[in-house]
């Protein structure tokens, strides 16, 4: 605080931009509150979505987590990944992520059926021990059904 004080007098008593934006916006969130700031930032994110389609939100986002990728590295995300996972690790305990892997291989085998289990175990069993694998042609239903996923 000191420093911008400093920036002040140096400028002659003149504010910069940037200090009246800040100092307006907390004016605004003293006498709104924070859910002004959450309401206008949802609907502004509904206008730009109607405007640009809902891959625009995806793009970006993209873009930001190549440039992320560009200028910290892939080890960035493995260490925050890590860093997240000890933090919810600690948080809900083990059995958190025994629930949710549960659950995802209950809606795997809701939506591929039982024999999909069956099958990719077949398929590790032959890697697992060198043994060649027969080309074998997934069924249609496991075709068609991940055609409709977005992975």
């Amino acid at each position: 605080m000191a420093r911008r004080e400093e920036e002040y007098r140096e400028r002659g008593g003149r504010m910069s931009r940037q200090e009246a934006g800040r100092r307006g916006g907390r004016a605004v969130m003293e006498e709104y509150g924070p859910e002004f700031y959450r309401d206008i930032g949802r609907r502004g994110g509904r206008a730009v979505s109607e405007k640009y389609g809902p891959d625009f939100y995806r793009d970006i986002g993209h873009r930001g987590g190549e440039r992320v990728s560009e200028e910290y590295g892939p080890e960035f995300y493995r260490d925050i990944g890590r860093r997240g996972g000890r933090a919810v690790s600690e948080k809900y305990g083990p059995e958190f992520y025994r629930d949710i892997g549960h659950r995802g291989g209950e809606r795997v085998s809701e939506e591929y059926g039982p024999d999909f289990y069956r099958d990719i175990g077949r398929k590790g069993g032959r890697a697992r021990w060198g043994e060649e694998e027969e080309e074998e042609e997934e069924p249609e239903e496991y075709e068609e059904r991940r055609g409709r996923r977005r992975y």
